[in-house]
């Protein structure tokens, strides 16, 4: 936990949390907005996230600044091919001196457990964290137990890597709510990285303090889930993703886990911006992130390398975006959202 957490300011305003975390953030790296608004979404939602990139773009760091950012008690677990699903739940430790076994809680039992090269390890432990993130709870020989609170899974993964992976089941990848890729930053955004680096060669995560007093979070996190979402919005929500299950080129489609994925995502996007209703642009905005992770390209889509963003982007144009008026977005009287 940060040293600073007692002088956290209390806030349950969305928008405040994400300014103050990016801004943050954004005085040791540069370039990363998009990742920081969707650790955000997913910090106000209950989602996780699953970061893509090539090495050295800074997956992992940008993992350990939000965690720091948050106050968020962070743990990193390297992911290997002989890593155990013990090592990440924990176990039973026989101690000989008392004579009896004691508890010995693994490194998933933290606020961010951030799971690095997650592909590297084999289905059985990445099997692991399948309780976790959806119940968040953990079952050792037995016994149940929940997990902190709030709770947040960040995986990372490299694409260009073939050998020595495992690549994620179905089910693994739709328990993420987001899937972004960390891409090569331009000419500008590496050259101030450069320079700030040349000022400061110890500029790292430690140069991060706490922004957010997670005690508050509760309270940001209703302001997120009492956000309006009209009917519209959401007949555009169910559309998209049933366009999804009739694409010739996808053998399975996204499951209604995306569907609310949508809901809650489009509500925290709304709120983070000021905003009290979700509108389409707020689903159109999410649609990659959400749903191209998700997908199961036919055989034919995938011998002929079809990019799942790119149908994506296809099933965003071929729906109609409603057309919501000023009095659809007005929160009903009696709403009990």
């Amino acid at each position: 936990m940060s040293e600073t957490d007692g002088d956290a300011p209390q806030t349950d305003d969305p928008r405040m949390i994400y300014e103050t975390v990016s801004a943050e953030v954004e005085g040791v790296l540069v370039g990363n907005e998009t990742a920081i608004e969707h650790l955000t979404i997913a910090l106000l939602t209950r989602g996780h996230l699953l970061l893509e990139g090539v090495p050295g773009v800074a997956k992992t760091t940008i993992a350990n600044l939000f965690g720091r950012a948050t106050g968020m008690d962070y743990t990193r677990i390297q992911m290997t091919p002989d890593i155990l699903p013990a090592d990440i739940t924990g176990t039973h430790i026989y101690r000989e001196p008392v004579g009896e076994f004691e508890l010995r809680r693994g490194p998933v039992f933290a606020n961010l457990v951030v799971a690095d090269e997650i592909n590297r390890a084999t289905p059985k432990t990445q099997s692991a964290l399948l309780e976790a993130m959806e119940e968040r709870t953990v079952t050792i020989e037995g016994e149940t137990l929940p997990l902190p609170e709030p709770f947040m899974v960040v995986a990372t993964q490299n694409p260009i890597e073939m050998e020595g992976i495992f690549e994620l089941p179905e089910a693994q990848r739709d328990r993420f709510m987001f899937k972004i890729t960390i891409d090569l930053p331009d000419r500008e955004t590496e050259s101030e990285l450069l320079d700030r680096f040349d000022n400061n060669p110890d500029l790292g995560p430690d140069a991060t303090t706490q922004t957010v007093d997670l005690g508050s979070l509760a309270d940001a996190r209703e302001a997120v889930a009492s956000v309006h979402v009209a009917d519209p919005v959401k007949t555009y929500i169910l559309d998209i993703v049933a366009a999804t299950r009739t694409h010739p080129d996808v053998t399975f489609g996204a499951s209604p886990r995306a569907t609310l994925a949508f809901l809650n995502g489009a509500k925290a996007r709304a709120a983070i911006r000021g905003r009290t209703y979700a509108i389409p642009d707020d689903i159109k905005a999410l649609a990659t992130q959400i749903l191209a992770h998700r997908m199961v390209l036919s055989t034919d889509a995938d011998l002929s390398n079809v990019d799942p963003e790119t149908i994506v982007s296809e099933i965003v144009d071929s729906v109609t975006v409603p057309d919501v008026g000023d009095d659809a977005l007005e929160i009903p009287v009696n709403d009990t959202v």
